[in-house]
């Protein structure tokens, strides 16, 4: 299987039918299956759709050129977290506002149409606290071992996001 390949299955969580893989190979594609949706969501909530789809396929693609570094890491998908900022960084030439996806909504549920507004007013860090931790319901202790941060911060990011989304959709 090619790089490029290996690296659009981990990026879009499907797997390849037919390709014989060995042992290392076996341990990547465990490893992307359980980090590459994860930090792609936190890349997401973070830079937004374009750029953050764009720092996950190069963060894993960075972790297929160097698996074997990586996966002796403590935390690889902290690390790999940080490579996905460095490659946003280059993505984001001019600091527009990101875009975030629209989220596919049950029927006979309601979402606050200023909700996407609200997030977007956000400082980057508290959005992706607030989306990890009552988005997708990551506990505070997952979200801290992503970036690398003690849990009292992301609580602490947590807090002050929800208060001030709060205060933006009461206005």
């Amino acid at each position: 299987m090619t790089v490029s390949r290996r690296i659009e299955v981990a990026v879009s969580g499907r797997e390849a039918a037919t390709d014989p893989v060995s042992p290392a190979n076996r341990d990547f594609d465990a490893f992307t299956r359980d980090a590459a949706p994860r930090l792609r969501r936190a890349l997401v909530a973070r830079y937004g759709v374009d750029v953050g789809v764009e720092a996950t396929a190069d963060a894993m693609a960075y972790a297929w050129e160097r698996w074997n570094e990586v996966a002796a890491m403590a935390n690889p998908a902290g690390y790999l977290w940080r490579v996905g900022q460095t490659s946003a960084r280059r993505h984001r030439r001019w600091q527009r506002t990101p875009h975030l996806p629209l989220e596919v909504v049950a029927e006979g549920t309601t979402t606050e149409p200023g909700l996407p507004a609200a997030l977007q007013r956000l400082r980057p860090d508290e959005r992706v606290a607030v989306v990890l931790v009552h988005g997708y319901a990551w506990s505070y202790a997952e979200v801290a071992a992503l970036l690398g941060v003690p849990v009292t911060t992301i609580r602490n990011h947590v807090h002050r996001g929800m208060h001030r989304l709060r205060r933006a959709l009461e206005s």
